[in-house]
């Protein structure tokens, strides 16, 4: 959804000067995109999920910390049939973690935090989910916990 800051922003690093003379010139809604609290009149693009690997510092210690953003959709604690029907479209995730048969909703936008789980190879889906939680994106990383030094203890 901030696409155009985010174009704005590598326009500024790129051109200098020059940009930050130009920048009075942009309107907020060329810096910010769409107000969130306006209705949108054109159709919204696909969600999108992104996801980056476990930090590598927490992962070291064996606390894994899993940073994640979404595109065309805003992370709201917002649920039911009506909510179908807000624009910007808003949604939550679901996180299954080692293909259990369950996962947890999360809509607070924050990093997926895990502690406690064992040493070796894990695996955390984490799925975009709209209103209804009806899918609408996924992916799926691959980490490694290692094992604590010996006399360790978290």
């Amino acid at each position: 959804m901030r696409k155009p800051f985010f174009l704005a922003l590598a326009t500024a690093l790129l051109a200098g000067p020059a940009f930050a003379q130009s920048l009075p010139n942009l309107s907020a809604a060329e810096v910010l995109g769409p107000a969130g609290v306006v209705p949108l009149t054109t159709p919204q693009p696909p969600a999108r999920l992104v996801v980056d690997p476990p930090l590598p510092g927490p992962l070291s210690q064996g606390r894994v910390f899993i940073q994640y953003r979404a595109e065309n959709l805003r992370i709201e604690p917002v649920f039911g049939p009506a909510a179908l029907a807000v624009t910007p479209r808003i949604g939550h995730v679901h996180v299954t973690v080692d293909d259990a048969p369950w996962h947890w909703a999360d809509a607070s936008g924050e990093p997926i935090i895990l502690v406690g789980l064992t040493p070796g190879s894990h695996s955390v889906q984490i799925t975009l989910a709209d209103a209804n939680h009806r899918p609408l994106d996924s992916a799926t990383i691959r980490f490694v916990v290692p094992a604590a030094p010996a006399g360790h203890q978290h």
